[in-house]
């Protein structure tokens, strides 16, 4: 049985820290359709208190995740009229259902990066 898991955190580039309190919602995709699989709140380390795939339910397919990192910085201060980035959706693939996907978040109010972590 495949035992793969996936898992995120978030780091906030503009203040040099975890980025706390960050909402994020899980979707796995099949062509345009979105079904939502988690919904969880980034803590003090900036990361979910649990995977959002659990340990043997990870499937092979198309997943987005979406980081609602402009409320994250508004109530960190940064006033803006218009947020440049309000929701950051992240779109990326599973090829090995035994393996543990790790999706972090680089983001400033100006702009992101990711990679596949370990």
């Amino acid at each position: 049985m495949a035992d793969g898991y996936l898992t995120t955190h978030i780091l906030d580039t503009a203040n040099g820290c975890p980025a706390a309190g960050v909402d994020i919602v899980l979707y796995r995709l099949d062509g345009e359709t979105r079904t939502e699989l988690a919904r969880a709140t980034t803590n003090g380390d900036g990361r979910t208190d649990a995977p959002l795939i659990a340990r043997g339910a990870l499937q092979c397919g198309s997943y987005e995740l979406e980081f609602a990192i402009g409320a994250y910085f508004a109530g960190k201060g940064i006033a803006l009229t218009q947020p440049f980035l309000e929701v950051v959706p992240i779109r990326f693939g599973i090829d090995d259902a035994a393996a543990h996907y790790h999706v972090p978040l680089l983001a400033s109010p100006f702009g992101y990066s990711t990679y596949r972590g370990s």
